[in-house]
């Protein structure tokens, strides 16, 4: 990566240590969460700072070199989470359990979908039984991430 450590502790401490976009905690990954190109590089983005988030490895993956996807609601296409230009809480709520990222606009409903948020292409649900675990450790749902009510 050609990014300078220096600029990726930057944006590791500037997103609070976890995922941009499935808010997944680094404290408890075995390895460090990577630095995702909002804006992809293969479509011409650049290493700057404002294009820079800290992503886990799946959400990184799926990004891939997505800007748009649909959204399963308007069936429209929709420009993806942005973390420098929009806010998590606006677009996404954790629902009332937290084991799931809910998309409450558009661009939620779209982004959950593309980066597979809950983990819904696995027959053993694993996102969503680890998040059972953090919950039971007092390591998840974010403090201020919004929640449904029960």
């Amino acid at each position: 990566m050609t990014i300078p450590n220096h600029i990726q502790e930057l944006v590791r401490k500037r997103a609070g240590f976890r995922c941009e976009y499935c808010h997944y905690p680094e404290s408890l990954s075995t390895s460090p969460l990577t630095i995702d190109h909002i804006y992809p590089q293969s479509l011409g983005g650049s290493d700057e700072v404002d294009n820079l988030a800290l992503a886990c490895r799946r959400c990184n993956e799926r990004h891939y070199n997505f800007t748009v996807a649909i959204d399963p609601e308007a069936n429209q296409e929709v420009i993806l989470f942005n973390p420098r230009q929009q806010q998590w809480s606006e677009h996404f709520v954790w629902s009332a359990d937290a084991t799931k990222v809910i998309g409450i606009t558009p661009t939620g409903r779209a982004t959950c979908n593309r980066l597979d948020l809950n983990d819904q292409r696995r027959s053993d649900r694993f996102i969503q039984k680890s998040r059972q675990l953090w919950i039971k450790g007092g390591f998840h749902p974010p403090s201020e991430d919004p929640q449904q009510e029960k």
